[in-house]
């Protein structure tokens, strides 16, 4: 898969973001490197090998679920910017 010029403009117009056409052309090249990188990854064989969660080889401990805080309601509201009986109150972000 290549990336052209005109595929890039049309990625940073739904993006909604300005780029001139010189630094067009380096997100081309850009692009284009890492989809043969990609291209390179999906012909490995990796059918015998496991998936991991993490490199190293130890297992989490597990411990009981309990709570050990009870009633801290209060102490965690008087946190908040805003004076409510019960929640935080935040700005409204999305209209």
């Amino acid at each position: 898969m290549t990336i052209d010029l005109k595929t890039v403009k049309h990625i940073a117009k739904l993006a909604r973001i300005s780029i001139k056409e010189k630094e067009a052309k380096k997100l081309a090249g850009d692009l284009n490197s890492i989809f043969k990188f990609i291209e390179k990854l999906n012909k490995l064989n990796t059918d015998k090998v496991e998936p991991l969660t993490s490199i190293a080889e130890t297992t989490l401990q597990l411990r009981k679920d309990e709570v050990k805080s009870k009633n801290i309601r209060d102490q965690i509201l008087k946190n908040s910017p805003a004076k409510n009986k019960d929640f935080f109150v935040v700005p409204k972000v999305v209209e």
